[in-house]
């Protein structure tokens, strides 16, 4: 009857009857009560490990639905376990400086520009960069943000050579530019290929371009002149690296001849004034670099080649090419404690005569220099120092160099046609200072520069300025 009632299983057989016939009455009722004991201590134990399997399955269960959700993700997402290969980092660089100058803006004067006393505060240029990286398909991702001057805003200028006129400039002294936004795809250690907005492969300020790259504080004037400042361009590029060097190809998008000038050459025609750039033109940019003893020596040469840039300007108001060759070499070095530089850039534009003439009818509104444009432009610099820590028994998490640099560049280096080569942008500039590195973070400059112009009519200038730059 008990194991009736605690084993549902269990059927009643008349032959255990005979078990209890004999006993007597109290001993029955004793030996039932212990049994009954022993039934409800076994009923309890049987309880709990019940529950304890209940609850081994439950945890079982989740976790296959944990691994099956996981699965899930991999089938129909981004696969989980790639995230962890998708590395995000952040970096950039910034620099301010605060200049002295002994003489006004306005280099139009029969004399050049007059003696003047003034100073001035610029917060150059702050850029973040944002590199994403997915390494098991070895892709690579790049924006690059620069704000130039402090931000933006309307501000006036005022613009010597469209004769003293006032301009509103949408600036607050600056900008804020999107110069670098590309995707990379590595196809092994030695090839690789990108496409999107990148730097021209020109000059040095291609790749050496943060405040700690150069000694003076601020960066060539003859780079900067004849090229346009940090050099960015829409297209594709290939390139491909061996133990020797490293050999670069880019279609880029092409200049506007609209906007080349007597100051500037052709920098000035760089495509920035409107919401799209005309692809009308396009240019061809090949460049080498090589390592001829180790990463720390490079010397190259690059070629730009452009059939045309006239189909890029505005409207369609030329009929001639403007076809432009641009060559330059440069080297980068690190030797020990000397540290030198420096690029020699030429430049041939076909036609600059019927461009200068069709300039100088555009719209005041266009906002272009409309001064004539040179057949040819020079361009070259160069900068050394050497750093004298070690010889002041000073730690090698510091960098003390003086240095120097000379810069020379010549915007109307040849004409064609009526136009006479113009002395005053023939320029020569001489700078020395003092520059200040804490390990690779963090720089300090003071300069000083003389700068000189083609004819000894033209009153002679000079700058102090003081900087102080970082990398992050």
């Amino acid at each position: 009857e008990l194991r009736a009632k605690s084993e549902p299983g269990f059927k009643f057989n008349q032959a255990s009857i005979p078990i209890a016939q004999g006993l007597s009455r109290e001993t029955f009722e004793s030996l039932r009560s212990v049994i009954r004991e022993e039934i409800e201590q076994t009923a309890s134990e049987n309880w709990h490990q019940q529950e304890e399997k209940h609850r081994m399955e439950s945890h079982e269960e989740r976790e296959r639905m944990e691994h099956h959700s996981e699965s899930y993700a991999r089938e129909k997402a981004l696969p989980l376990e790639s995230k962890s290969d998708f590395e995000l980092s952040l970096s950039g660089y910034g620099e301010t400086r605060f200049s002295l100058y002994d003489y006004d803006e306005d280099i139009n004067n029969q004399e050049g520009s007059r003696s003047d006393s003034r100073a001035t505060f610029d917060l150059s240029r702050f850029v973040v960069e944002i590199e994403g990286e997915y390494e098991p398909a070895e892709l690579e991702f790049e924006a690059e943000i620069e704000f130039e001057h402090g931000g933006t805003g309307v501000a006036k200028e005022l613009e010597f050579d469209e004769f003293g006129e006032f301009e509103d400039e949408v600036e607050n002294g600056g900008e804020v530019i999107v110069e670098e936004l590309f995707v990379r795809k590595e196809f092994d250690e030695n090839f690789s290929a990108r496409i999107g907005r990148f730097y021209v492969g020109m000059g040095l300020l291609s790749d050496y371009y943060t405040p700690l790259d150069y000694l003076a504080v601020s960066r060539s004037e003859a780079e900067t002149t004849v090229l346009p400042a940090q050099w960015d361009e829409l297209g594709i590029e290939l390139q491909a690296k061996n133990d020797f060097g490293t050999a670069t190809f880019q279609i880029v998008n092409g200049l506007d001849s609209s906007g080349f000038s007597s100051s500037r050459w052709v920098a000035s025609g760089h495509q920035e004034k409107f919401e799209v750039n005309k692809a009308e033109n396009v240019a061809f940019v090949t460049r080498l670099d090589a390592h001829p003893w180790d990463d720390d020596v490079v010397v190259g040469a690059s070629f730009y080649y452009a059939p045309s840039t006239s189909d890029n300007r505005p409207r369609e108001d030329v009929d001639v090419d403007g076809e432009l060759f641009i060559l330059d070499a440069h080297y980068h070095a690190i030797w020990d404690q000397l540290r030198s530089q420096g690029t020699v850039i030429w430049g041939s534009l076909s036609d600059s005569a019927a461009i200068s003439e069709r300039n100088g009818r555009l719209s005041n509104n266009l906002d272009v220099a409309r001064t004539p444009v040179a057949e040819e432009a020079l361009g070259l610099w160069s900068e050394v120092g050497y750093d004298v820590a070690p010889l002041l028994d000073v730690s090698d998490e510091h960098r003390i160099e003086p240095f120097f640099r000379f810069d020379y560049y010549d915007t109307f280096y040849a004409v064609e046609g009526d136009d006479f080569r113009n002395p005053r942008y023939e320029r020569f500039v001489y700078t020395s200072g003092l520059a200040y590195t804490y390990r690779q973070l963090v720089t300090a400059k003071l300069d000083w520069s003389h700068r000189q112009y083609g004819a000894s009519d033209f009153r002679d200038q000079n700058i102090i300025r003081f900087g102080v730059g970082f990398v992050y």
